[in-house]
């Protein structure tokens, strides 16, 4: 309940129901007048006994009790609060706010629980700081967290690794001879000397195929006229050069969906030099005698020679002990000296037993002029090399004994013979080898060894006093080649 003030400047209570204002009894009693007709109509519209209060304020103002005072006292039939009688009595006159606060029920006595307002005793104050020092402790700055988020173990330190890049290696894995017209062109499928070899597919010589192909010695064979196979030609004032290109374009297998390779392209040049100008005479004298002198020099500077080489060609063998099953590998050449370029085969060759060919037992493996037959007859790897120089020819003979006979030494005689180098090969000058079931040419000249099988030729007799015979064929011999088990 709430009193508002009027204009005559008395104080009214605005909720019905209820009591009246603690307000409007003070302020009558202090004005000491009888109570406002406002009061004393809230009273009565609330239908309730006078409160003790209305009493205790009449009879300290001196005044006569108010009817309306009176009425309420009546119609509430109970007795004065004795807490309000006591506030009262301290106060002297007017009724205590607390009472007048309580008693806010309509139609109910003042409420019998409301303590009196006492001095608190001492060391209350005390108690209730100390209580709130809980309060205050919580709400004071928080320490500092000591925990902390575990740390990343620290790896060792490596130590130092000795350790340097190795650099590509240059490997020389093509070569090229420079004919008249043509040029050849020999190709390792180990291009780049790492192991990885390539398709015959991926390579080029200026647009042009392979032409034949090593399998065995893993050589791949191209060759072409000067003019031929995109070649670009340039002349200065001493030569004529013809320039070719070999290109390999590395794809990707055609077996495997892996879009991958493992080479890098390459693109590698040749070139072919001619000299411009040659000292020649249409009216070359043609002498009907050879003098001595002449014949002793030709003789002289022609020479054969019948090597055994190591493993990798590069140098003479200086032992000649064997295993069964290795590889013999020979090495005939002629040096030319003076001499228009010459191109060396081999005719025949003899093994033996003994140092002179007439010996028996005896095994021809090279005849029928450059026919390799030992790997056909025996199923051995030996065979021509691919040639890469026309005044050397290199051969390989998988080392053997005889069956009866057998001394554990052999001699090899071997017949050999030499061409101008412009010359065209023929079937009396070849040098064959059965590979892969069938004849290949060390040169590239495949069609000359189909006559392996049958007779190429007729051999005639050499006449050993003839110049021409002395000068471009002779036999030259090996041994002793010791094998051992």
């Amino acid at each position: 309940m709430a009193c508002s003030k009027s204009t005559s400047g008395t104080y009214r209570a605005v909720a019905s129901g209820s009591r009246q204002s603690p307000v409007c009894a003070r302020d009558a009693t202090a004005s000491g007048s009888r109570q406002s007709p406002v009061c004393a109509r809230d009273a009565t519209a609330s239908g309730s006994r006078q409160s003790p209060v209305c009493a205790r304020d009449a009879t300290a103002s001196g005044s006569r009790q108010s009817p309306v005072c009176a009425r309420d006292a009546t119609a509430s039939g109970s007795r004065q609060s004795p807490v309000c009688a006591r506030d009262a009595t301290a106060a002297g006159s007017r009724q205590s706010p607390v009472c007048a606060r309580y008693a806010s029920a309509a139609g109910s006595r003042q409420s019998p629980f409301v303590p009196p307002l006492a001095p608190l005793p001492q060391g209350t104050v005390g108690q209730l700081q100390d209580s709130g020092s809980v309060q205050q402790q919580l709400l004071g700055p928080v320490k500092e967290l000591t925990w902390k988020y575990p740390e990343m173990p620290v790896e060792p330190t490596s130590p130092p690794v000795q350790f340097q890049l190795r650099e590509p290696v240059s490997v020389s894995s093509v070569a090229a001879t420079c004919d008249e017209n043509m040029v050849h062109v020999q190709v390792k499928k180990d291009l780049f000397g790492s192991g990885e070899l390539i398709r015959a597919s991926d390579i080029s010589l200026g647009g042009c195929g392979v032409t034949g192909e090593d399998s065995v010695a893993q050589l791949l064979y191209f060759q072409s006229y000067l003019q031929a196979c995109g070649s670009q030609v340039v002349m200065t004032n001493d030569t004529l050069v013809y320039s070719f290109s070999l290109t390999y374009i590395p794809t990707a297998a055609s077996n495997t969906s892996a879009p991958i390779v493992r080479s890098s392209g390459a693109v590698i040049g040749i070139e072919c030099h001619y000299l411009r100008f040659h000292n020649v005479s249409s009216n070359a004298l043609q002498p009907a005698w050879i003098p001595y002198a002449a014949t002793k020099i030709a003789q002289e500077l022609l020479v054969f020679s019948l090597k055994l080489m190591t493993d990798d060609w590069q140098f003479e063998r200086p032992s000649n002990v064997y295993y069964m099953g290795d590889l013999i590998h020979f090495e005939a050449s002629v040096k030319q000296y003076n001499h228009v370029p010459l191109r060396v085969f081999v005719d025949s060759c003899l093994v033996t037993p003994y140092p002179y060919a007439a010996s028996a037992p005896s095994y021809l493996f090279i005849q029928n002029h450059g026919c390799l037959v030992d790997s056909k007859l025996t199923g051995s790897s030996s065979r021509f090399l691919p040639r890469t120089q026309d005044f050397k020819l290199q051969f390989q003979l998988e080392a053997f004994r005889f069956q009866q006979g057998d001394t554990g030494s052999l001699y090899i005689t071997c017949v050999l013979k030499a061409t101008a180098a412009a010359s065209p090969t023929d079937a009396e000058h070849k040098a064959c080898s059965f590979v892969g079931q069938k004849w290949a040419g060390a040169g590239g000249e495949d069609q000359l060894c189909s006559c392996c099988d049958g007779t190429c030729g007729s051999r005639k007799a050499r006449d050993l006093t003839s110049v021409s015979d002395s000068m471009w064929e002779k036999e030259v011999s090996v041994g002793p080649v010791f094998i051992r088990d």
